[in-house]
């Protein structure tokens, strides 16, 4: 086969046109140059975030930059967008509605690998769900890569997985904005695990953001269903369902069942690992280790293994982190609770394991960025389970006022730092109680992003500690 042949198998003969030069661009650049197909660059801002890098390994490469000409545009014979870069800006939509095919990088790594894909998204528990898959995959002796929409320091674009040995399964943490230009995916195995509004300075509404989601099923072989989400289910009701649910224990699936009074995960009915031996705290956990145990069942993971796997997982950071124990206060770090959907969650979680365990309550710190909103789905979660709400950032008075229909969460005081948060919720919590920082908020109006606002708050209890000890 000739390499124009071979480019034309891929869909991708002709000139593709990358919108957008940060990580994911760079990661197109470098993979459509690696199989010799043409392309070229273009981005909104005149000094995007990996502009110096592009231009030492791309000198002779076409670009620009400070604008999306429509000219240049219309050169392509497909857009490839970036996930930061919105289908609806006014060239791109254009030439969307005039036929030109516009795609992003997953939908590029779905058309070129040859092995199984294990898909995760949702609007919370992504990132966790993802790691737990890893965990069991790891206990089952699976090679497999990971990509995606991490963040941090497991960031990886999943077309920079192509240049790594290849593995027997890659398994994709997937956002609305990724899945908006992934018209196939052609997983082997899906999850849409939950939906709560999120992202709404982006979307019209919930619907275009669960229609972006719904991408995910497009080609699935097998779907797990969380049964307890119905926004979740599939739209073509003949594909393959694992399902789960973490009410009760299913016959036909994953959930909880209670044998002489031990909680256990279990399958078909059938407990396979006591609730008390997972690390990671909280009724949304169960929930994530459900799905993990899913997607693992779907691939052909052995219950021994998912029990294994699940039970070495020790959490990730900034999400429902223990961090410390100050006079018999435990801290939590939820920093990556950045919408509703997320902190809801966590206040549940953590608020039944507390009154369940210690008779305690919670001090929740919250606020931030918006991002557009309701915060009216915490005002029940939060009179049930909330003694005190801390609040930062710049939408601290719209909470505020959410949360004071309820008269059961009235206690509210602000605060200007997350220093002052964390003394403001040491002095208002007792012995048994958590303090939460979940802020159901972006963090771009104090800090540079989630992972420094809650290294920020577990500094600060550290330190609190530390001096409590000494």
């Amino acid at each position: 086969m000739t390499q124009a042949e071979e480019l034309s198998s891929k869909g991708l003969e002709g000139l593709s046109l990358i919108v957008g030069m940060g990580a994911t661009g760079l990661s197109c650049a470098r993979f459509l140059r690696s199989i010799g197909a043409d392309f070229a660059v273009a981005d909104t801002r005149a000094a995007p975030a990996m502009l110096a890098v592009f231009r030492d390994e791309f000198p002779e490469i076409v670009s620009e930059f400070g604008e999306l000409r429509e000219a240049f545009l219309n050169s392509a014979t497909r857009l490839i967008v970036s996930p930061g870069v919105s289908v609806k800006t006014e060239a791109i939509a254009k030439l969307r509605q005039a036929g030109v095919e516009v795609i992003g990088d997953i939908a590029l790594f779905a058309r070129v690998v040859n092995k199984p894909i294990v898909a995760v998204t949702g609007s919370n528990g992504k990132s966790t769900v993802v790691a737990l898959l890893a965990s069991i995959l790891r206990a089952d002796g699976r090679s497999f890569g990971v990509g995606g929409n991490l963040d941090g320091e497991n960031f990886k674009p999943a077309l920079d997985l192509l240049k790594e040995e290849q593995k027997d399964i890659y398994v994709l943490e997937l956002s609305s904005f990724q899945l908006e230009t992934t018209p196939e995916l052609n997983a082997q195995a899906v999850a849409l695990l939950n939906l709560s509004q999120d992202h709404m300075d982006r979307y019209a509404d919930a619907t275009e953001y669960l229609s972006a989601k719904q991408n995910i099923f497009n080609g699935a072989k097998t779907v797990c269903i969380n049964l307890s989400d119905p926004l979740t289910l599939p739209l073509d009701s003949a594909v393959r369902t694992v399902r789960y649910k973490t009410q009760d224990a299913l016959e036909d699936g994953f959930g909880i069942a209670e044998v002489a009074g031990v909680r256990s995960l279990s399958f078909n009915g059938r407990a396979f690992l006591a609730v008390e031996r997972i690390k990671v705290a909280g009724e949304h956990n169960l929930a994530n280790a459900l799905a993990a145990s899913a997607l693992a069942h779907a691939v052909g993971v052995s219950l021994e293994s998912i029990a294994s796997g699940i039970e070495s997982f020790q959490g990730l950071p900034h999400r429902c982190q223990w961090v410390a124990a100050v006079r018999g206060v435990d801290y939590f770090n939820d920093s990556k609770g950045t919408n509703v959907g997320s902190t809801l969650a966590s206040v549940v979680g953590l608020g039944e394991h507390f009154s369940t365990s210690t008779g305690g309550r919670l001090v929740l710190i919250a606020g931030g960025e918006g991002k557009g909103a309701d915060f009216a789905p915490l005002v029940p979660a939060v009179g049930a389970f909330v003694r005190k709400v801390i609040l930062i950032g710049r939408d601290a008075n719209l909470i505020a006022h959410c949360l004071e229909r309820d008269s059961k969460a009235h206690d509210i005081a602000f605060a200007q730092s997350m220093e002052e948060a964390i003394e403001l919720a040491s002095n208002a919590a007792k012995a048994g109680d958590a303090v939460l920082l979940s802020p159901a908020c972006a963090s771009f109006d104090m800090f540079d992003n989630f992972q420094h606002r809650g290294d920020t708050f577990a500094a600060r209890v550290r330190e609190n500690a530390r001096k409590d000890e000494g």
